[in-house]
């Protein structure tokens, strides 16, 4: 209780002086934040890195609902995720992707692989001194810790070259997913006190391979298994330039600031419940609902909870959200949650989870219904729904669901940067002048 009787009594006549009208910004044309007033998203910015499409215009200008489409590069994610197509590093691959512009040969493929692998290690010192004797209470947090931390170890963190902006994104790509598992497994040995098993990356794995291996004790993981952390990682690698994360590194970046600090300020903006951190909420929902009707509910059942959701009237569920239900952009559809969809029930099979599933079904069905009743509006479930049960079936801690998207995003975010820095009239150098030495940038490991 806050006994500052002072304090509240300033903060209470202070609500005389800075309350904004709504209407105002209606009046003067000033968006609230990244949303327009007819729920479409606010352009900032273009690029030709990732196209996000979820309605259309007609011919009065009118917002008119579609299927969702989510292009990485003029390609559409739905035939990258094609199972023909899979060479077993699909993030890799869009990572080349959204950072060349054009799909990689399997020579390319290779060597971009070899770079990330060759960047795996962690600095001499860096598990030891700022992960497992500085454990964190929160891993979104920690990872921000640790990315201004990685600061210290570049020769030169200042240099806001674009090659040299690449060199260290691919850098931080490359060490992210160790020390997000670090950093779990720092905070339940010290908090939990359960047993610290640390396992060290290894350069023939992918990023999902890796991801898995130094997260299980025994470090054992099955292809299907391997496969579907792919496809979220590489479901999660992009969404545009107008992503609240991503719109933060561009502003940040802006200023000319290093890398890790627009990075750090990426992860502060992806933490929140209602970007990154949605998947989170729908997880807890899930398990709420699932409790209080089980699996086995009727339909009059699961549209009864969603109606006390809606009205604050649920367990555990008072702000009147149905999480994962809902996008900025997306109306009909969201291409991402059709494709976890899919690609979950095949595990589910594999993890007998089928009736689960089944019901996350169900739940979807009848939740996108109810809310086109109640909002008059269409509400999609989105990539929060089905990731959070994913996840689940992967054994993965929820501690981890927030900063798997950090790893999955983070060459986003190196892309927008990087495309940003092109198109703001700076004086580029050209590449060509260290050819040969990315393949073996490491920072050094003396601090």
């Amino acid at each position: 209780m806050d006994k500052n009787i002072y304090l509240a009594q300033f903060y209470g006549k202070s609500q005389n002086y800075t309350q904004i009208p709504r209407e105002w910004f209606t009046k003067y044309g000033v968006k609230r934040g990244l949303r327009n007033e007819d729920h479409t998203g606010v352009l900032v910015g273009l690029t030709r890195i990732a196209d996000v499409v979820g309605y259309q215009r007609d011919e009065k200008g009118q917002k008119v609902d579609c299927d969702g489409i989510l292009y990485y590069r003029g390609i559409d994610i739905r035939e990258l995720a094609k199972v023909e197509n899979y060479r077993g590093y699909l993030y890799e691959e869009a990572s080349f992707l959204l950072l060349f512009g054009y799909l990689p040969t399997e020579d390319e493929l290779n060597a971009f692989c070899k770079v990330l692998q060759n960047g795996y290690d962690l600095p001499d010192d860096f598990l030891e001194m700022n992960l497992l004797r500085l454990p964190g209470k929160n891993l979104m947090n920690k990872l921000q810790h640790a990315l201004l931390t990685l600061y210290n170890y570049d020769p030169d963190p200042d240099n806001t070259d674009v090659y040299q902006t690449l060199r260290k994104g691919l850098n931080i790509m490359s060490k992210l997913p160790s020390i997000a598992v670090y950093a779990y497994m720092s905070k339940v040995h010290y908090y939990n006190r359960k047993s610290l098993v640390i396992h060290y990356p290894r350069k023939d794995y992918s990023t999902a391979e890796n991801i898995l291996s130094m997260l299980r004790p025994d470090s054992k993981f099955t292809p299907k298994e391997a496969q579907l952390l792919d496809l979220l990682l590489f479901l999660h690698a992009d969404h545009g330039g107008g992503t609240n994360s991503t719109f933060t590194n561009i502003v940040v970046s802006s200023t000319d600031t290093d890398l890790y600090s627009s990075m750090a300020s990426s992860v502060g903006a992806l933490k929140g419940p209602r970007h990154g951190g949605a998947n989170i909420r729908v997880s807890l929902m899930m398990e709420q609902v699932i409790d209080a009707i089980g699996i086995k509910a009727t339909d009059e059942q699961i549209v009864d909870v969603i109606h006390q959701i809606l009205n604050k009237k649920f367990k555990g569920c008072h702000d009147g959200l149905v999480y994962g239900f809902g996008h900025a952009v997306y109306t009909l559809s969201d291409p991402r949650a059709e494709i976890m969809r899919h690609y979950c029930g095949i595990l589910a099979k594999e993890k007998g989870m089928t009736d689960i599933f089944r019901f996350y079904n169900r739940f979807e069905k009848l939740a996108m219904k109810t809310l086109k009743e109640e909002k008059g509006v269409n509400m999609c479930s989105n990539v929060d729904y089905y990731s959070g049960f994913a996840y689940n079936m992967l054994g993965i801690p929820r501690d981890l669901y927030t900063p798997l998207f950090v790893i999955s995003r983070m060459v986003g975010w190196l892309a927008h940067n990087i495309e940003h820095k092109l198109y703001d009239n700076r004086i580029v150098r050209p590449a060509a002048k260290y050819v040969g030495d990315l393949m073996d940038y490491t920072p050094r490991k003396d601090r």
